[in-house]
């Protein structure tokens, strides 16, 4: 049995070293006995030396970007062969008190076995909601989110990031960020880790979706993280067109216009929260 109660992993692409350094430091203030991977996608492994903050790091380098699942996979595959309970997907630009966050995570994770995958309220620097905590998607809704005005989705929005709630309460989702997933090992062994086919954007969709049938994957809005979050795929021609070949094989996967299980699933969490919509 390992000593070591939970891990954690950060996927690394050129970041700057100064950003991730905040990930690190917030992560390692938790009172557990922890251990973190950072496993480095880049073209060179200049940010090897992130690995001399603490002796509990450990850097692994890629000959090539394996995406960010694929990624983090690498890690989830120590974390069972260690035979650790918990391990923690971070995503590089987040802040937030380990100590607070981790300690209470971990907790609740311990008092609830029936849980999965937790994730805290996710915050821009300024303090205000990010609405992570999203129903699954149908095709309509990625389309005509991404491509059309905001000002023309706000009611589509509203109900598909669950925003009427208020983001004030637990609550069993679907859909969840992977910016930052406390995940139960056991549960990974059961489902499988992230698909290695999807290379970034849609891998957090499919391993939630897969623990949301046997677990909770609960979002928790009792502590929080502050994510300085950037929406690439927005921007960047290179990064939309990875996003829309993620999309594709998701949907592919799972059904594209016709998924019983996802609108199952959506009309319990609709249920759940009462939208009237």
């Amino acid at each position: 049995m390992s000593n070591i109660e939970l891990s954690a992993s950060i996927v690394l692409y050129h970041n700057d070293p100064k950003q991730i350094q905040k990930v690190i430091e917030s992560f390692f203030q938790t009172s557990h006995n922890v251990s973190l991977y950072l496993v480095d996608n880049s073209k060179d492994n200049s940010l090897q030396t992130l690995a001399q903050l603490d002796e509990r790091i450990e850097y692994i380098f890629n000959d090539a970007n394996l995406g960010y699942g694929a990624g983090h996979n690498i890690a989830l595959k120590k974390a069972i062969h260690a035979d650790i309970a918990y391990h923690v997907i971070l995503n590089p630009d987040l802040v937030f008190d380990g100590k607070e966050v981790i300690d209470r995570l971990y907790m609740y994770m311990q008092e609830n076995r029936d849980v999965a995958n937790i994730m805290p309220r996710i915050l821009y620097p300024d303090g205000s909601n990010q609405y992570l905590a999203k129903l699954l998607p149908t095709p309509f809704d990625w389309i005509v989110r991404r491509f059309l005005p905001s000002s023309w989705t706000q009611k589509m929005t509203q109900k598909f990031e669950l925003r009427y709630t208020g983001y004030d309460k637990i609550m069993n989702v679907p859909f969840l960020s992977g910016c930052f997933m406390f995940l139960r090992v056991d549960a990974l062994k059961d489902v499988g880790l992230f698909d290695d086919n999807i290379f970034m954007y849609m891998e957090d969709v499919d391993l939630n979706r897969r623990l949301h049938q046997n677990y909770k994957t609960l979002y928790y809005p009792d502590v929080s993280v502050f994510h300085e979050y950037a929406r690439g795929s927005h921007t960047n021609y290179k990064l939309l067109r990875i996003s829309i070949q993620s999309s594709i094989y998701y949907f592919n996967k799972w059904g594209w216009f016709f998924d019983k299980q996802r609108d199952d699933m959506n009309r319990k969490i609709l249920q759940e929260t009462h939208y009237y919509g």
